[in-house]
């Protein structure tokens, strides 16, 4: 086994998936790496997820099912933390690294063998992911984030650093305010630009329109304290490709007028800030088109 023979179990938190489960589910047989465990997390689902998750089960025997309660009171973004909690309540054992992997991904054989020889060869390498690719004009196109940050759709943690970050925030942004919790705590957060996996479902594509998912980004800026001047540029530069991202702007002026409430870690607060300075940002552009070579945050 390579990676020094670190092992890994993967958490799905999954809500009307059947069509996308045995997609991932053979993606993760055939893994020259193979999870110790992964734990499926029905969660709320008003289709055949629950069955169809039963069946893969029966099928390999480590893999596991269980279900997460909902609430409407949970704010947006919640219910996959709380499926996420009820994932590792569920683990049968401590894995070196838990994955947070979302059900409409896949990737290559290799994906898992090469993740864990990351977190080997860096023991201070804490939150870490492949880069996504998603399925835009007849091709497969890389989408590129800026330094220290890591895709939720296949977030991976070292167990220490996920045991300095517990409990996750209930909300929209908690992948967000994790990494700067783990950065904080000296734990580096990177993602691995030759480590490609495909996300066959675009961002925001459940919500309809597209205004609405950006909105919800807004709100989820505004309660991780963003700059408002950091968030107009980038609403800005995603309206290039996606002019409903302009409601970024507004979902944050909604939130800013209503006086909604911020994250409570003061410390969280004042090192994404540390981070959107004015003279960072021709960097931070740069990256997010992809021209800059990303940096760790730690």
């Amino acid at each position: 086994m390579s990676g020094d023979g670190l092992t890994y179990a993967v958490v799905t938190p999954a809500r009307n998936e059947a069509e996308n489960l045995r997609r991932l589910a053979e993606a993760l047989r055939a893994q020259t790496v193979v999870p110790t465990s992964w734990v499926v997390v029905v969660n709320g689902s008003t289709d055949s997820t629950g069955d169809e998750a039963r069946e893969l089960a029966a099928e390999t025997d480590w893999i596991h099912v269980t279900e997460a309660t909902t609430s409407r009171e949970l704010a947006r973004g919640g219910t996959v933390v709380r499926a996420l909690t009820s994932g590792l309540a569920a683990l049968p054992s401590t894995p070196d690294v838990l994955v947070k992997l979302d059900a409409d991904v896949s990737f290559e054989a290799e994906y898992f063998e090469r993740l864990l020889e990351a977190f080997a060869a860096d023991p201070r390498l804490g939150i870490s992911s492949g880069t996504a690719y998603e399925y835009q004009d007849g091709a497969w196109r890389q989408r590129h984030m800026t330094s220290g940050s890591v895709w939720g759709a296949s977030r991976a943690y070292r167990w220490a650093c996920l045991q300095d970050v517990l409990p996750l925030e209930e909300r929209m942004g908690w992948d967000g305010i994790d990494a700067l919790k783990a950065n904080l705590l000296g734990w580096e957060t990177r993602l691995l630009p030759e480590l490609p996996f495909r996300h066959h479902r675009s961002e925001g594509e459940r919500d309809g329109r597209r205004s609405r998912a950006w909105a919800a980004q807004g709100r989820a800026a505004h309660y991780m304290g963003y700059r408002l001047s950091y968030l107009v540029l980038r609403s800005a530069r995603y309206s290039m490709s996606d002019p409903a991202a302009l409601a970024m702007v507004a979902g944050y002026l909604r939130a800013a007028a209503t006086r909604a409430p911020r994250c409570p870690d003061r410390s969280v607060l004042e090192a994404l800030r540390e981070r959107q300075r004015i003279r960072d940002l021709p960097w931070r552009v740069r990256e997010s088109f992809g021209r800059a070579a990303g940096r760790a945050a730690g």
